[in-house]
């Protein structure tokens, strides 16, 4: 009913454009040039779907149709024929008519059945759809429909523009983007008769559509009618192949998954309208690689492009494949699949992963291992077979000591080249406390079993360790030995008497003893009891003396075979005695002879033994000559002192006689003297040479003194 309803709208829309245009002359092309059908429709082979009606106004010598759906013609008379049952047929069909003097498209579009397409009052509206004329307008202006890719030879006419006003002194002019707007020239118009021609070729996917006005003027240009809106629309052409632009595909699927499980989406773009069959795309699997274990491992949605397995989940076993690695060809076609469709191919990699299906197994339920005592490191390498994925947690292998490593002798780690456990002994064994050792071990996964999967028997391997006896060096008791003497005891004084055991308690051995490192060389030792005695003074402020600390190596040597040997360390600890006197700085100063300030220098005092034998220091000086002192001492600190002139001298070289004394008990006293030279100053200038010259010595004055009494 619904189709009879719109054969009759189409018939009386066809009769409203005949009399539209009855007072004009005949237009060449399709009379009516839009046609709607409703979904839902059911095209019946052989049945006619409506009628078109061409008209080349010469009589249609020649008249051909061409129809962009092959599913479907139209006959010599107009009638468009579905060639097969079908339901669907896209959203619209365009046909081509072609006869020795004309050329014209109509469009049929195929709408929902929700889709309002007006009331007849609506259809009648043919000025504003379709540019027809009312009495009011002189211009007929109907939608031009140009396919894109056209052939030449150009221009090449694509409709006509009428209007009742024609004559002489009258013009058409055609204006708008394509004509005398960027991109210029497209389109031309014949000023006298209306036809409108198309120059080059056009391109759907670059423009669609155009948008021009026509008016009507007179000889001088001046507008006599118009202007009317011309739309000219490009038809589009299958001339774009599907494009796979979102590569490289690759989708992931764990092995054992069930039938129809969705790997991924895989989706190519076409260029054509969108609108029409020819940006209409199916899938489809070309391709599978490798064949094994079925040649249709998975399916892909032709419309959709989902790409989901089809085989049962026994046979996607990872570990009985071939490869885990799947290779698929992929072909998207438009025009909905149909065998003229353009193609385009992408390949889809789909790895099958890996789940823990399979527990480590140790090739073998004991390992056997034999150790030197006293040493650490690998011992022995376990194996293990595990027939998951390499690449994954599901084969590495965690390796753990369950019994046996009572005193943590043992660790265990797992190598990652080759998956192996490696038991290493990390605290020396003592083949004199166990010559054997027993461990268990287990191994399991980095990721969790399956929850069907379980850790058997033979994940568990026991490791039987034999420890080889060796001959060991004594050890000295304790180590280091630490003992405090005074610096300067007598030469042969005791030290200490040094204790060594050897741990090869079964072997019976007897132990000598030597001095391995003595720097300073003041101590020797007894080779058969380790009483160690000096043979030097101890001296605590010796370079060989750090932080009062004296050390001195020891060896202890069994009569093994070969010989074992143990070093002992000893520090001696050495207390302070008043042995050393103290020291004067600085020893030579000088002073300008006119100078103003006469506090010369400040003197300091050290003292290398330790408080209370150091400071404070005591500073004097001797007794001067002459009726009048030249210098005395200032006292400021327990450390320091400062000299001072009574009086200016004259340039020469002065000896100052200088004692300090420490604080020890008994105390020390060292005499020194404190060269001055008086130099003179002229601009900020010291010349000391004079003062070279005239060279007195206090102590020589004091000497002849002496001497002539």
């Amino acid at each position: 009913m619904q189709h009879k309803t719109e054969l009759a709208l189409s018939f009386l829309l066809s009769q409203v454009l005949l009399l539209a245009c009855a007072d004009l002359e005949c237009v060449p092309g399709f009379q009516q040039k839009a046609f709607y059908i409703e979904e839902p429709f059911q095209f019946a082979e052989d049945q006619p779907v409506l009628k078109l009606k061409f008209d080349d106004c010469k009589g249609n010598n020649k008249l051909t149709f061409e129809v962009s759906n092959p599913n479907f013609k139209v006959e010599r008379d107009g009638t468009l024929v579905a060639l097969k049952n079908m339901s669907e047929a896209g959203r619209a069909l365009f046909v081509h008519a072609q006869s020795e003097h004309a050329e014209d498209m109509a469009e049929i579009l195929i709408v929902e059945e929700n889709e309002n397409r007006g009331a007849l009052k609506e259809i009648l509206k043919i000025e504003s759809n379709l540019g027809f004329p009312r009495q009011k307008r002189a211009i007929l202006a109907s939608p031009v429909l140009v396919p894109e890719n056209q052939r030449g030879p150009f221009p090449k006419s694509v409709g006509k523009v009428i209007s009742s006003l024609a004559g002489d002194g009258v013009r058409f002019r055609l204006s708008g983007k394509g004509v005398d707007q960027d991109p210029k020239g497209i389109f031309k118009i014949n000023e006298i008769t209306g036809d409108i021609s198309v120059t080059r070729v056009l391109d759907r996917e670059a423009t669609a559509s155009y948008e021009l006005e026509v008016e009507v003027t007179d000889v001088n240009g001046k507008n006599v009618d118009g202007p009317v809106r011309l739309d000219v629309f490009v038809i589009d052409q299958n001339d774009n192949r599907p494009v796979f632009k979102e590569g490289p595909y690759v989708g992931h699927v764990m092995e054992g998954s069930p039938t129809g499980t969705t790997v991924m989406r895989i989706t190519a773009v076409d260029g054509d309208d969108a609108n029409t069959d020819n940006a209409l795309l199916r899938y489809d699997i070309r391709k599978q690689t490798p064949a094994e274990p079925s040649p249709n491992m998975f399916f892909i949605d032709p419309e959709k492009g989902d790409i989901v397995t089809v085989v049962s989940s026994v046979l996607l076993d990872r570990e009985t494949m071939e490869t885990p690695k799947y290779e698929l060809v992929i072909e998207a076609k438009d025009l909905g699949g149909h065998d003229v469709g353009l193609t385009g191919t992408a390949t889809a990699t789909i790895l099958i992963d890996d789940k823990n299906d399979h527990a480590p197994e140790f090739t073998k339920k004991e390992f056997l291992a034999t150790v030197k005592e006293g040493v650490t490191g690998v011992i022995v390498n376990l194996t293990v077979r595990d027939r998951d994925d390499p690449a994954t947690g599901a084969w590495r292998a965690v390796y753990t000591i369950i019994n046996g490593n009572t005193g943590q002798s043992f660790e265990i780690h797992t190598n990652p080249q080759n998956n192996e456990g490696m038991l290493s002994v990390v605290k020396p064994l003592d083949y004199e406390i166990s010559a054997f050792h027993r461990l268990m071990i287990k191994v399991e996964n980095e990721d969790p079993l399956i929850p069907d999967i379980a850790y058997g028997p033979s994940s568990t391997a026991t490791v039987q360790i034999t420890v080889e006896d060796v001959n060991e060096g004594p050890v000295f008791h304790p180590n280091p030995m630490r003992v405090t003497k005074q610096e300067n005891i007598p030469i042969g004084s005791k030290v200490l008497t040094v204790n060594a055991t050897d741990p090869d308690t079964l072997q019976h051995q007897t132990i000598r003893y030597s001095i391995y490192k003595d720097p300073a060389g003041w101590l020797e030792i007894n080779p058969t009891n380790g009483t160690i005695t000096t043979t030097a003074t101890l001296d605590r402020e010796s370079l060989h003396v750090q932080n009062n600390t004296y050390t001195a190596l020891f060896l202890a040597i069994d009569n093994g075979h070969p010989p074992a040997t143990g070093t002992g360390t000893l520090h001696i600890t050495l207390g302070d005695v008043n042995d050393n006197v103290p020291s004067l700085y600085p020893t030579l100063a000088k002073v300008c002879d006119d100078a103003k300030d006469l506090r010369v220098v400040i003197l300091g005092a050290t003292d290398k033994d330790l408080p209370p034998n150091t400071d404070p220091f005591k500073f004097e000086l001797s007794k001067q000559s002459g009726p009048e002192k030249m210098w005395r001492l200032a006292k400021l600190n327990d450390t320091h002192a400062q000299v001072i002139l009574l009086q200016n001298l004259k340039k020469a070289n002065y000896n100052i006689p200088i004692s300090v004394t420490d604080s020890g008990n008994p105390p020390l006293t060292n005499n020194t003297e404190l060269k001055l030279q008086v130099c003179a100053c002229k601009k900020s200038k010291m010349d000391c040479s004079a003062a070279d010259a005239l060279h007195i010595s206090m102590t020589l004055i004091l000497l002849s003194l002496f001497s002539l009494l």
